[in-house]
């Protein structure tokens, strides 16, 4: 019995031995890679990421594990030592993948230091946010930003402001390279100018620099944000644009014209660079609306409606009881609030006067309640007869802020459907209205000549529009205007052709025709006639062919015009990057109009009324850093998008 009482005790020991060594063994191959910080092992054929609880086989080897890490959570290098298992946490989704992140890897007393590469990848992650979000430089010194970086990576400290400068220039250094690369192909450039103040109202000028590449996409690279002096004068400018071009290896050659925005100022350089350079100058298409618009706003009567609107709208957002219940009747009714416009914005006014109209039955039934002071009769007819009018300019801006519409080519097309809808509208209107109509149509001819077409049809906008499969009929021109312009961009073929010789105006005498009659019969040249000499029958009777000696360029130009014409929604890019093997000098000259943008910044940002938080954050950057910032924060995505191909 005691000997086998001694068997088991000896049996037992050796197995809880086996099994502690079994143990041990598995710990060290579960341990031996840091992968395993983020996973946890699901039986023998699949593991679960601790971050986003998806689950992978375990199979294979650890690759898919790594490439999971670093697509799915950008994760490119492993670098947080190993730390014992812990046990697994119940997570909630609405906890968010930061805090699943922070707690699948614990750190404990033990823990060794941090790897070299992570304060860099940190540091590196600081810098994109500052270039992307418009953050300056001084943020890494902040309270704030401090305790939110120890609490994620309390072994890691935050990069001084001297040490992101340093990155931020390198970074700087080679996007700016490839912004060069990228430019290298332009065929044309367009210069667009916008202009803004800092915080502290000092004025600034960004530089863009418009092209179509090879592939046909419209880029537009920020070139440069520099604060504008107040003692700049014209040839300064002038000098300024030069000297960046050069610096990004641009010919002046290249510059078709300059888009300048709402800056008053900078009006006064379109002559000075149409001397020195052979620029044309062009206002943005949003600022010569405004000024449209405003025109037909000034008018007397409109404007004392205008002003009695904004007061109601002010004492609805002003008085706290007739606000809750004008809320409340709109919240039954799933309808917007009233909204207030900016002067600045005619899209505004439309919006606010159609607000209006919309709630007028809520607005009277609380202003007959209150015994508050309502509009009259008068003026709620003239918001009602304004209305349509605006919303004619609306649909134009809507339709130039859609992406295949931010060429100038659409702009003639756009300005001529306002002028002649407003026309329309004004007839069966009021004299008030008939007064709005007239002054808008006024200013719409004086800023783009649209009664003198002699002068419309040398304006880059008609050549680009003729350019434009969706607009080439012209149909904003007289007949006469519309064989004008195809003779300008004929002569425009010839002079991008080598020249040809001149034609010769040639009769056939009676001489020429006994002559040939006296040869039949006659041998025939296939698709030509019957040849006597080195002449042809049919040359002598109905003259030469006009096909025969015309350019390839001018062939190319006829056979353009007989083409169908194309959808709105048609991408005028996408069209000529599949056909400019049929029309390759016509698509060269394509190339160089419809780069012209109608707007000096990005049509949404031009017509839009809605406050952009970036737009204020970039007046408070720090001027020693604002161009390159900026610089990075526009061109950085777009560099690495031009340079993908096309699909």
């Amino acid at each position: 019995m005691a000997s086998s009482l001694g068997t088991a005790i000896r049996r037992k020991r050796e197995k809880v031995s086996s099994l502690s060594m079994t143990s041990s063994s598995l710990s060290t191959d579960h341990c031996k890679s840091k992968l395993w910080n983020y996973y946890t092992k699901l039986g023998d054929a699949y593991v679960e990421c601790k971050v986003c609880r998806k689950q992978l086989s375990s199979l294979t080897s650890t690759a898919a594990m790594r490439e999971h890490l670093v697509r799915r959570h950008s994760l490119r290098s492993i670098g947080i030592p190993q730390t014992k298992e812990q046990p697994e946490l119940d997570y909630h989704e609405q906890e968010g993948v930061a805090k699943r992140l922070r707690q699948a890897v614990p750190i404990n007393d033990f823990c060794p230091s941090v790897s070299e590469s992570q304060p860099q990848v940190i540091a590196d992650l600081i810098l994109e946010m500052i270039y992307r979000d418009l953050h300056p430089l001084s943020v890494v010194e902040d309270k704030g930003f401090g305790l939110l970086l120890g609490y994620l990576e309390p072994n890691v400290d935050p990069p001084s402001s001297t040490q992101l400068a340093d990155m931020l220039w390198h970074k700087y250094t080679i996007v700016k390279q490839q912004v060069k690369c990228c430019l290298q192909s332009a065929l044309s450039v367009v210069l667009s100018i916008e202009s803004w103040n800092d915080h502290s109202k000092k004025s600034c000028l960004s530089i863009t620099a418009n092209v179509i590449d090879s592939e046909w996409r419209l880029c537009r690279y920020l070139l440069e944000t520099q604060h504008v002096l107040p003692t700049k004068t014209d040839d300064n400018l002038t000098e300024r644009l030069y000297l960046v071009l050069t610096e990004f290896g641009l010919s002046s050659n290249l510059v078709l014209c300059v888009v300048y925005d709402r800056s008053v100022s900078l009006t006064a350089h379109a002559q000075s660079l149409k001397d020195t350079y052979g620029w044309a100058s062009l206002c943005c298409t949003s600022h010569v609306l405004q000024l449209c618009v405003q025109a037909g706003l000034e008018v007397p009567e409109v404007k004392e409606v205008l002003g009695a609107a904004r007061g109601l709208v002010s004492y609805f957002q002003e008085d706290f009881k007739a606000s809750c219940y004008l809320n409340a009747k709109l919240e039954a009714m799933n309808k917007p609030r009233l909204v207030k416009d900016t002067e600045r914005y005619w899209i505004s006014t439309l919006e606010m006067c159609q607000s209006l109209l919309d709630l007028k039955w809520a607005i009277l039934s609380i202003l007959e309640e209150q015994r508050a002071k309502n509009l009259s009769a008068q003026h709620w007819k003239l918001l009602q007869d304004l209305v349509p009018m605006l919303k004619t300019i609306w649909i134009a801006a809507a339709f130039l802020q859609e992406e295949q519409n931010a060429s100038i080519s659409c702009l003639m097309p756009c300005v001529h459907g306002i002028f002649t809808t407003i026309g329309q509208t004004s007839e069966g209107g009021s004299s008030v209205i008939k007064a709005v109509a007239c002054e808008i149509r006024s200013e719409i001819c004086r800023h783009w000549d649209m009664m003198d077409e002699g002068k419309l049809i040398t304006n880059p906008s008609a050549v680009a529009s003729f350019l434009d499969p969706r607009f080439k009929e012209l149909r904003f021109l007289k007949p006469w205007a519309r064989g004008e312009l195809h003779t300008v961009v004929r002569n425009m073929l010839s002079q991008m052709c080598e020249p040809c010789a001149p034609h010769r105006s040639w009769i056939p005498s009676s001489c020429a025709i006994e002559s040939c009659m006296d040869t039949l019969p006659l041998p025939v040249q296939k698709d030509k006639g019957p040849i006597v000499g080195s002449e042809n029958v049919y040359d002598l009777l109905l003259g030469r062919d006009p096909t025969e000696n015309m350019p390839e360029a001018h062939q190319q130009l006829e056979n353009y015009i007989v083409e169908p014409v194309c959808k709105r929604t048609t991408d005028p890019l996408a069209w000529w990057n599949s056909q400019h093997h049929r029309f390759p000098t016509l698509a060269r000259l394509a190339r160089q109009y419809l780069v012209i943008p109608a707007t000096a910044v990005k049509p949404d940002l031009a017509f839009s009324t809605v406050f952009d938080p970036l737009e204020k954050r970039r007046t408070a950057l720090e001027a020693k850093y604002m161009d390159q910032i900026l610089f990075l924060h526009q061109n950085k995505d777009l560099v690495e998008w031009s340079m993908k191909p096309n699909v």
